[in-house]
């Protein structure tokens, strides 16, 4: 989903975003390992650069991650007959799954993609969307393009919880926090949810306390 390109500002001032903030402490170890594996496959000739598989693989989860895009926006979808067979229909599998488990669940959008600061801790984001449950119970949900589920993922849709329920005082997310993800190179899809996230808030306002620190630090080396 889009974030908006200008940045976000509290009165005029501008602030750091959601995945800045965490982009700064998040862990590079999977990162390296994914390095270390595109470097052998290069040495054995079976890409030709570094990004070549990274991108093939991600295309058929950010396929179906438009689609599903399309859907909720009311929007046209993508020209499936662009892209090649396999990856078209490994995309349209994982939205149809999605389209099942949304039915299943009977889970409304409600809100989506709204730009948000916070007064209190001077940051901003975008939300994917806020949605409305089988209960009537606002929940939040965001969707990723990955092969796993890891820790940044949970800091930042708790990051995004706090901006809603700040600028949201009399609309809480008592329905919880659901990750969608889409898997890279097949497209299945998943449902991930979580009831509270206290620690991961906890952990991403620790992280926008240091950010601030980082930067003081930076200006004495």
């Amino acid at each position: 989903m889009p974030h908006p390109s200008k940045g976000y500002h509290v009165d005029g001032v501008k602030v750091p975003g959601v995945t800045t903030i965490i982009g700064r402490f998040k862990e590079s170890g999977g990162l390296l390992q994914w390095a270390f594996q595109q470097g052998q496959a290069a040495e054995r000739g079976e890409i030709k650069n570094l990004y070549d598989k990274r991108d093939s693989a991600a295309e058929a989860g950010t396929l179906a991650h438009s689609l599903v895009e399309a859907h909720i926006k009311g929007a046209p979808s993508p020209d499936m007959s662009t892209y090649p067979p396999e990856i078209a229909a490994q995309a349209t599998q994982g939205y149809e799954n999605y389209l099942r488990w949304q039915d299943d669940n009977k889970i409304e959008i409600a809100y989506q993609e709204m730009e948000l600061v916070s007064r209190v801790h001077l940051f901003g984001g975008c939300p994917d969307a806020i949605g409305r449950d089988s209960r009537g119970q606002l929940c939040i949900l965001d969707w990723k393009t990955s092969n796993g589920v890891y820790q940044d993922f949970l800091v930042q849709i708790a990051a995004y919880s706090i901006l809603w329920e700040e600028n949201n005082p009399s609309e809480p997310l008592v329905g919880g926090y659901h990750l969608l993800r889409f898997a890279k190179e097949h497209a299945d899809f998943a449902h991930h949810y979580w009831s509270e996230l206290e620690q991961a808030k906890r952990q991403f306002i620790l992280f926008r306390e240091a950010y601030d620190l980082d930067k003081i630090l930076k200006k004495r080396v």
